[in-house]
C-alpha cells in the first residue's frame, strides 16, 4: 500500500502543536479539579457551587467563614446590684423630745424596721463614746477574722497601754497565749482594753493601723462627718467622738453581724484554760444581767455595752425586742451606773404595750 505524503507548513505544525498543548492543559486542569473536589469537605463543595453561581450571575460573593456563625440568641442584661441604702434614721411627727424624765443628758431610741427616731435628747450633739467604742472594735475585727480558734499572745506593749491609761481589763497576763475568740468576749463583757488591743494587733498589726480600719468603717456607715475614732479602747482623746445617733447606727451594724451579736448578747463567759489561768477567767455583762429585772415581760434586752470616762459620764448602747419591734437605745452622760441602766429600762418600757 502506498502512502501519500502530505506536506504541512510550519504554521500548520505550530497550530497543531498549540492545539495539542491546549488539549493537554485542559486535561490536566480537569484532573486537578477532580482531585480537588474529592479532597474538599461537603461544606466547601457547597460553597464552591455558591461562588460559581454567583460568578455566573455577576453577584458579589460574600467572604467565606471557616464555620457557620450560630444564630445570636438575645440575652437579658442583668443590672448590677445596687448598693444597699445607708441606715439613716430620722425624726417624725411622733418623735418624743425627752427631758428631765431621764438622767442621761444625751439619748436616742430608734425603731430599726421603720428607721424612725422614737425619742431623742441632744441626739446630734458630739460626745465622747468611752468604751462604747469597743462595739466598733469588735465589728471591724469580726469582718476580718476567719479563724476564732487561732491564737494571739499578749505583749508587754498591750499591758503597758492598759496600765498607763487605767483601763479595765480582761486580766490576761503578758506572754499569755489565748484564742482569738476570747479576745472578742474579753473586749465586750468586762470591757477589757487588753482584749481590744489584742484584736487590733491581731487584725492589723498595730492599734494605729486598726484605727484606720475603724474610721474606714465609719465612712461605710455614712457617719464619718460627726464620728471619728483615735483608739480602739475608748480612752478619752479630744478627737475621739460621735453622737448617740452615730453609735446607734454602729450598734445596728454590729447586731446584724452574727459573731458580734453573739458576743454582745452573752451574759457570762469563761475563757479557755491557759498555763497562766488553768481554769480560765469568768466574766459577765453586768448591764444585761441587771436590766433584765427592770423591764416587763414584753421587753427583751438582747445586747448591750456600757462605757465611762469622766468626760462622758456613764453611757450605754443596747438593742432590744419590744413587743416584736426591734429597738436600739443609746444614752450618754448619766449620773451613775444604775441611773444609766434605769434610763434604758424606762425608755424601752415607754414604747412597750405596757407603757403605751
Amino acid at each position: 500500500m502506498e502512502y501519500e505524503y502530505q506536506y504541512t507548513t510550519p504554521e500548520e505544525r505550530s497550530a497543531r502543536r498549540a492545539q495539542r498543548e491546549k488539549i493537554r492543559r485542559e486535561k490536566q486542569r480537569a484532573r486537578r479539579r477532580r482531585l480537588l473536589l474529592r479532597s474538599l469537605p461537603p461544606l466547601l463543595i457547597l460553597l464552591a457551587a455558591v461562588v460559581l453561581t454567583a460568578a455566573v450571575r455577576g453577584e458579589k460573593v460574600p467572604e467565606a467563614e471557616p464555620e457557620p456563625t450560630p444564630a445570636v440568641v438575645p440575652q437579658t442584661i442583668q443590672a448590677e446590684p445596687e448598693e444597699p441604702a445607708l441606715f439613716a434614721p430620722s425624726a417624725t411627727a411622733d418623735t418624743v423630745t425627752l427631758g428631765e424624765e431621764i438622767s442621761s443628758e444625751y439619748a436616742v431610741v430608734i425603731d430599726l424596721e421603720q428607721s424612725a427616731i422614737l425619742a431623742q435628747k441632744n441626739a446630734d450633739t458630739v460626745i465622747s463614746p468611752a468604751s462604747m467604742t469597743k462595739i466598733l472594735t469588735v465589728l471591724v475585727a469580726a469582718e476580718r477574722v476567719t479563724d476564732l480558734d487561732d491564737t494571739f499572745t499578749i505583749t508587754r506593749e498591750i499591758a503597758d497601754y492598759s496600765f498607763s491609761n487605767r483601763c479595765s481589763a480582761m486580766g490576761f497576763d503578758v506572754g499569755e497565749t489565748v484564742p482569738v475568740r476570747d479576745l472578742f468576749y474579753g473586749t465586750i463583757l468586762p470591757s477589757g482594753a487588753d482584749a481590744a488591743l489584742g484584736l487590733a494587733y491581731y487584725v492589723a498589726g498595730s492599734q494605729e493601723a486598726f484605727v484606720e480600719l475603724m474610721n474606714q468603717k465609719l465612712g461605710e456607715l455614712g457617719i464619718s462627718g460627726t464620728a471619728h475614732f483615735t483608739n480602739c479602747v475608748g480612752v478619752y482623746e479630744e478627737d475621739l467622738r460621735c453622737t448617740v445617733t452615730d453609735m446607734a447606727r454602729i450598734l445596728k451594724a454590729a447586731v446584724e453581724n452574727d459573731l458580734c451579736r453573739e458576743v454582745l448578747s452573752a451574759h457570762t463567759y469563761t475563757t479557755s484554760p491557759t498555763e497562766q489561768h488553768p481554769e480560765g477567767l469568768l466574766t459577765s455583762n453586768w448591764f444585761l444581767r441587771r436590766i433584765e429585772d427592770k423591764v416587763s415581760e414584753g421587753v427583751e434586752v438582747i445586747c448591750g455595752k456600757t462605757g465611762y470616762v469622766v468626760q462622758s459620764g456613764n453611757c450605754a448602747a443596747s438593742y432590744a425586742v419590744v413587743d416584736g419591734r426591734e429597738l436600739i437605745c443609746v444614752t450618754g452622760s448619766a449620773s451613775g451606773t444604775w441611773p444609766c441602766i434605769n434610763d434604758h429600762a424606762a425608755l424601752y418600757q415607754r414604747f412597750s404595750a405596757d407603757g403605751a
